[in-house]
């Protein structure tokens, strides 16, 4: 059928209406008139695959990866970069007002350069023939590849290597996944690998991964072996051999990151995101709640007395400690749901300044309600994913917050994801 797209929706997809009723098509662009085919109807809506333009967008380009529209790691790349922001600017006030969100602030977008921005990469292993890939765009099967735009040069270079040297077919009897992480010189990396088995022998063979790895690419400094378990990231690190960590220059420190541990992974909007967060936050007590590594807690413990930085992940809290060594301020080994609870019944000096910076699942209500009950005079919100940053904002309003700014920062070009910076205050 042919369809007129509407609007971009959070996923991807453009929305267009048949007989009244919504249809997503991937990989179209507001404006156009397409020619489609359904692929699921749902009943309230339907799924459909693109199968021409018939009238493209002025912003549609030729996407520079050859693997795009097959793989599932990127949305955007058929449109050219100021439409991607733009339609990611309307995605978020959309989801905002959709939460009945009055007085919205405007919204400013902060991006940088859109391709070789990523400064981790994860791969999964094909075992027969020996590859490595992404999954298929809608599909658990692995598409092979030996490039990917978004990626930091030193990750391609180690991709291609990584798949040219016949020595790793010997990992794919074992080996599901290698992570590649490197640091913002792209003089080092550390490695993660994930194996599919118990680990009866890992430590053998993690020796000889490790010695084949650093002969073939000598800018490793690490390697980790990770038992992957279903539902749990990144599992339980079986072995490591060489450095666990690199050290990550960004924002005036240096923070050292662990096998496993979380760290933003856009290599160019690291110093504007933590500038954004903490530039001009002084005071006695702030809180960094989430805190992982302690990208925000290293920079708030120079200008407040006080930085409780609560982070559940023991990888992370291992790092967090390290990267506040020789201060006095606090590592939290909690969750944040229950530092909270905590916090609320001790009666603890109410903050001054709070950060929070969820996984996509946002605060939830036990967290948005903790915050209400203890009242810090000014809270910032780093956030992933639009819907929940949404509805929990939806929650702070009603305990007296204002929205006062808000930013996009484009820390995924080419993809449909997008993060979030909200300066809120108590009225």
């Amino acid at each position: 059928m042919k369809l007129r797209i509407e609007k971009p929706v959070y996923g991807g997809s453009g929305l267009a209406r048949a007989d009244g009723k919504a249809v997503f098509v991937p990989l179209t662009l507001p404006g156009e008139e397409v020619e489609a085919t359904i692929t699921q109807d749902k009943g309230g809506f339907a799924k459909a695959e693109l199968q021409s333009v018939v009238e493209p967008s002025p912003a549609r380009v030729q996407p520079p990866c050859p693997y795009f529209g097959r793989c599932g790691g990127c949305h955007y790349q058929h449109a050219a970069y100021p439409a991607q922001v733009e339609m990611k600017l309307a995605i978020l006030r959309e989801s905002l007002e959709r939460a009945h969100l009055r007085d919205l602030p405007e919204i400013h977008a902060i991006t940088a350069e859109p391709f070789g921005y990523r400064n981790r990469i994860r791969l999964h292993v094909q075992k027969n023939p020996f590859s490595l890939g992404y999954k298929f765009r809608n599909s658990h099967d692995i598409l092979p590849v030996d490039s990917c735009p978004i990626a930091a040069p030193i990750l391609q270079r180690a991709m291609q290597t990584l798949t040219r040297d016949s020595a790793g077919s010997r990992l794919a009897t074992v080996v599901t996944d290698i992570e590649l992480f490197t640091d913002p010189t792209e003089s080092s990396l550390i490695v993660c690998l994930w194996m599919d088995r118990s680990a009866v022998a890992s430590k053998q063979l993690l020796d000889k991964t490790s010695l084949w790895l650093r002969q073939i690419l000598p800018e490793v400094r690490g390697v980790g072996l990770f038992e992957a378990e279903k539902g749990r990231a990144p599992g339980r690190l079986l072995a490591h051999a060489g450095s666990e960590s690199l050290f990550y220059a960004g924002a005036d420190s240096k923070y050292r990151v662990s096998l496993g541990s979380f760290f933003q992974v856009n290599r160019f909007l690291v110093d504007p995101l933590v500038r954004l967060v903490t530039d001009g936050e002084t005071g006695a007590i702030a809180w960094d709640l989430y805190a992982g590594v302690g990208l925000f807690s290293v920079p708030l413990g120079q200008s407040f007395s006080s930085v409780a930085a609560v982070e559940s992940s023991p990888s992370a809290v291992r790092d967090l400690r390290e990267n506040l060594r020789g201060t006095k301020h606090r590592v939290v080994a909690a969750d944040t749901a229950a530092f909270l609870r905590l916090a609320a019944t001790q009666r603890h000096p109410t903050p001054d300044f709070v950060v929070v910076d969820p996984p996509r699942a946002g605060l939830g209500p036990e967290v948005t309600a903790g915050l209400g009950k203890i009242r810090p005079r000014k809270i910032t919100y780093v956030s992933c994913d639009a819907a929940t940053l949404s509805r929990d904002l939806a929650a702070l309003v009603q305990f007296g917050y204002r929205l006062n700014q808000m930013h996009l920062l484009d820390l995924f070009p080419q993809t449909f994801h997008l993060e979030s910076v909200t300066h809120l205050s108590l009225d």
